[in-house]
């Protein structure tokens, strides 16, 4: 059947059920398309004979939604949705969001702040004896004891404030699969403590003597020193290869996390990807504007996962993996031609792409037998020398879905890294890139300019993105194409000071790039950022970081790189004046700021600004429209 999965009793009387096998339970609204892990995990349930309703968005304040379905056979699956509750919730500057891009009519407040936990609380209250597998997000990221940037505090693992009886961490098909058949088969789940890719609490005498412990909840609590050894040891051990058991002690209960599951191959990846998804939300949301999430990816095709780029503050290293896998072409052509057939469908397929849309391999055959190196970066500071870069698979890919009768443009919207790019002697498709793939503006993350700072990023030099702007547009004067490039840039970042941001000012004026929007960064659970933001700390060097904390600090910073802004005015130049950058206060070119108030010398400003018209600097009025 090509439908919706049942969202409430009526539902499943309507398919002739008089129960259910499991009770999905998220966060979000309820979209069927596969950019949504909740879609994913329940077709690929479906798939395996199983009965699944899909609790969405449950009223957490009374039990009547929980028990619509009644107990179900066999039990629930939880998650927060596609990202941790506490960020869909709250800004960088922890104020509350006005808006929710998961829920119908973009309204927030839908969830509850700790979704996992506060699901999973009342699921145990309600059915004490009925197996709960907390997954997602949410939980995967917040697996051991964690730094907690909400409550400025380490909280300990989810699993075990949750009260679940497993946790599912990473993409989840093959540990949720293989889960909900041993529990159809009799087996309780308080035994099942040898699937890969989930972790189980037990007393501490009942501790496997294999694997590597890493500091104990109370120490980590005590010690940031101990928390910073603590991430390092839980980072390097996410290789599905070479990764080993990890335990956490939590005071007389242990936390073990098993050996990462293997990434699904290119033949399961095609069969996931192949499952009935209706690609839309569900109609019950459709009076109330539908779910805003789904505009960026319903016209969107995955190819990968994994990234080997792993930058610091990125979770996805943590979550999916470093290991690239990817689909085929064939089931990437056979998805394109769907979207052909959708009813919105414009001729435009928004994106081809992953966690980054230019990787199709693994980055070296090395990985393929030993694993991902341990405590290295396949591409920063620079790349490895055993890089092994090819664009050309993917290339074929996209000229044949070009080719694809009612398809008008192929565009790549995700990200693109350049710094593999660059490592590519064929110019093929990079060419092809800039002719055919950028929908106007191309996005890409230098982050900053600064070394020191990119070095605690994980981000490669701000000489590679020099050198990938100028080619990105010679490349598109020769195709006589108006198109901008537009840099991600990010402040505050742990290792950031001031001095860094006033020289990333310098950096973004002598260029002429004039961004419209910053981020912050913001310590999310997981990260090798978020251990520096918290401890102070470089996890793999022990050395001290420098963190701006205060929301004041941050705000200098940000303004900084928006100097140009006269809303700013007052904060960049207490920023000058505390790194006593006075020469950068004045009537001169070079200067970022005029001086304000009593300071102010009025006389006209001499000579004509510099304007420089080289090809590089064309991204210079980059602000995501076309001049």
């Amino acid at each position: 059947m090509n439908d919706f999965l049942p969202i409430n009793k009526k539902d499943m009387i309507s398919r002739g059920w008089d129960s259910v096998d499991f009770i999905y339970v998220t966060g979000d609204c309820y979209v069927d398309h596969p950019s949504f892990g909740a879609a994913i995990i329940t077709r690929v349930l479906e798939n395996e004979g199983f009965k699944v309703a899909v609790l969405s968005q449950p009223d957490w304040m009374n039990s009547d939604d929980f028990t619509q379905f009644g107990k179900p056979k066999l039990g629930f699956f939880v998650t927060s949705g596609n990202i941790d509750s506490m960020v869909a919730h709250y800004t960088a500057a922890k104020r509350k969001r006005h808006d929710d891009a998961y829920t119908a009519g973009g309204v927030a407040g839908k969830r509850p702040d700790r979704a996992v936990i506060v699901y999973s609380n009342i699921i145990k209250k309600l059915y004490p004896d009925s197996p709960v597998i907390i997954g997602g997000l949410e939980a995967s990221l917040r697996r051991f004891a964690h730094y907690d940037y909400w409550d400025d505090k380490i909280r300990p693992s989810i699993l075990i404030e949750s009260g679940a009886d497993l946790l599912s961490f990473g993409m989840g098909e093959k540990q949720t699969a293989e889960i909900a058949h041993r529990l159809n088969n009799g087996e309780d789940i308080s035994n099942m403590r040898d699937i890969k890719g989930t972790c189980y609490v037990c007393p501490s005498f009942e501790t496997p003597y294999t694997g590597v412990e890493c500091p104990s909840y109370e120490n980590v609590c005590s010690s940031k020193k101990e928390y910073a050894k603590s991430c390092r040891i839980q980072q390097d051990e996410q290789d599905h290869i070479r990764g080993r058991l990890i335990k956490q002690k939590h005071g007389k209960l242990m936390l073990v996390q098993n050996a990462p599951m293997p990434p699904l191959t290119q033949k399961e990846l095609d069969r996931v990807y192949a499952l009935p998804y209706m690609r839309a939300y569900h109609p019950s949301y459709e009076k109330f504007g539908g779910v805003p999430g789904i505009r960026e990816v319903e016209f969107s095709i995955t190819h990968n996962r994994g990234c080997f780029g792993a930058c610091n503050f990125c979770s996805i290293a943590f979550h999916q993996g470093r290991y690239v896998t990817s689909r085929s072409k064939k089931s990437l052509l056979a998805e394109a031609e769907k979207l052909t057939h959708m009813p919105n469908f414009k001729g435009y397929v928004h994106d081809v792409g992953g966690p980054t849309a230019n990787f199709r391999k693994p980055s070296c055959e090395f990985q393929n037998e030993h694993g991902l190196c341990k405590g290295k970066k396949c591409l920063a500071p620079k790349p490895c020398p055993n890089l092994v870069v090819d664009h050309s698979e993917y290339l074929d890919i996209l000229k044949s879905i070009r080719q694809i009768n009612g398809i008008k443009k192929v565009f790549i919207r995700s990200g693109i890294r350049y710094d593999y790019l660059l490592e590519d002697k064929n110019d093929a498709f990079f060419r092809e890139l800039v002719e055919n793939h950028v929908s106007g503006q191309l996005k890409v993350a230098p982050e900053h300019c600064s070394a020191s700072v990119l070095d605690k990023m994980g981000k490669p030099h701000i000489e590679a993105y020099i050198k990938f702007s100028r080619r990105y547009f010679q490349y598109t004067d020769e195709v006589n194409k108006e198109q901008y490039l537009v840099p991600y840039l990010m402040s505050s970042h742990p290792g950031s000071t001031l001095e860094d941001a006033v020289e990333l000012a310098l950096f973004l004026k002598k260029n002429h790039i004039r961004p419209e929007q910053v981020q912050d960064f913001y310590p999310t659970p997981g990260t090798i950022s978020t251990c520096m933001f918290y401890t102070g700390l470089d996890p793999y060097t022990m050395e001290e970081v420098y963190v701006a904390k205060t929301e004041h600090d941050k705000a200098l910073q940000r303004a900084l790189l928006q100097y140009f802004n006269p809303k700013n005015q007052r904060l960049v130049e207490e920023a000058l004046k505390r790194v006593r950058r006075y020469d950068l206060i004045g009537y001169d070119n070079k200067c970022l700021i005029k001086p304000s108030g009593s300071e102010r010398v009025k006389k006209p400003l001499s000579g004509n600004l510099e304007r420089k018209n080289s090809n590089y600097n064309r991204n210079s009025r980059s602000k995501g429209k076309r001049r």
